[in-house]
């Protein structure tokens, strides 16, 4: 998983999922995509961009690469544990409708005592409702007859109380019907001094509103000749502030401009004193290097002169050849015309 692509191409089989989609089994490919993002492209150029937009498909792809077979062995999972959890809802189900057919003779014994406990008791609460009826209409028959006796010895009182409670009732609606009059007297003449009340404070309020309106239009004046004074006033002092912007705009378009030209010529004139520079370092270093080509063939020469001169002088002094012997055998040694002979420079 070296390459961007190995994880994008890559093949799960379903031998290996059930050792892959397990709690932290995908960790090196995690890492193998960390690492894959790592890699930070030049973002200025079109180049670097498509480099980002290349790696981002590869991502996605090896991420599909790993889902997929993932998808479909949970999918498996599932469909494996469907048909166990089919056959224990089935027999959870049977065994719950065997269980109720089993306490449903207990059920239906015990509702059938129950219900004969409340015609009992029902019987029961009937008869003692009937004693207390009786008792209580014996009783009622004994007060009544007492009341009575009771009564007409109370009848000549009571009249003499019913014409004291008249009279003073009479006396209570005469008192009642003047306090009516004089309450009514007072509350008429508290409500003519009340509306009177009521017009002076509506005169006073509507003096107050005709003068606060004059007030308000003349401030609402003021407010609009100062509000127009003062527009006039922003208007102006924009129309310079616009002027002297757009003046010192120019100045520095034009100064900027300017030290632009300036630098272009600087830039320029570098320009020209730097290939100047670097013609003269070519031709110096030219020039060193044919006085070094000369110097070391001078070198040369003057090397091999010397074995000559010392190979000659040797011919001469050793061998006892002539020097014009010497000097043609040693031609023929350094042109290789004598066999197994050479000169060593």
């Amino acid at each position: 998983m070296t390459e961007t692509t190995d994880l994008a191409v890559l093949e799960i089989k379903p031998e290996q999922a059930p050792a892959l989609y397990v709690e932290n089994g995908l960790d090196a490919y995690l890492a193998a995509i960390r690492e894959m993002a790592k890699e930070v492209p030049d973002v200025t150029t079109k180049k670097g961009r498509d480099r980002i937009g290349s790696l981002a498909q590869a991502i996605s792809r090896s991420k599909t690469a790993i889902e997929k077979p993932g998808r479909a062995y949970l999918k498996h999972l599932k469909e494996a544990v469907r048909p166990a959890e089919k056959e224990l809802k089935r027999f959870v189900d049977e065994c719950d409708s065997i269980r109720d057919s089993v306490l449903k003779m207990r059920s239906d014994w015990q509702e059938e005592q129950d219900r004969l406990a409340e015609i009992e008791k029902f019987n029961a609460d009937h008869a003692e409702a009937l004693e207390i009826n009786a008792a209580f209409d014996k009783a009622l028959a004994e007060r009544i007859e007492s009341d009575h006796e009771i009564a007409l010895l109370m009848n000549e009182k009571i009249d003499r109380e019913r014409e004291e409670a008249v009279r003073i009732a009479e006396q209570k609606r005469i008192e009642h019907e003047q306090r009516i009059a004089r309450e009514y007297e007072e509350r008429a003449k508290r409500e003519a001094e009340e509306k009177a009340q009521r017009e002076r404070e509506e005169s006073a309020r509507r003096e107050a509103e005709l003068k606060a309106k004059d007030e308000q239009a003349e401030r609402d004046r003021i407010a609009e000749k100062e509000r127009a004074e003062r527009q006039a006033k922003e208007a102006k002092e924009r129309a310079e502030r616009e002027a002297k912007e757009q003046q010192e705009r120019s100045e520095r378009l034009a100064r900027e401009a300017k030290e632009k030209a300036e630098r272009d010529k600087q830039e320029a004139i570098e320009a020209e004193r730097r290939k100047a520079q670097e013609a003269e370092q070519r031709r110096l270093r030219e020039e060193q290097r044919i006085k070094d080509e000369l110097a070391q063939r001078t070198a040369d020469e003057n090397h091999r002169k010397r074995i000559g001169t010392e190979t000659v002088t040797a011919l001469i002094n050793v061998v006892g050849l002539t020097r014009e012997q010497a000097i043609n055998t040693f031609k023929a040694i350094k042109d290789g015309a004598v066999p197994h002979t050479n000169i060593n420079y």
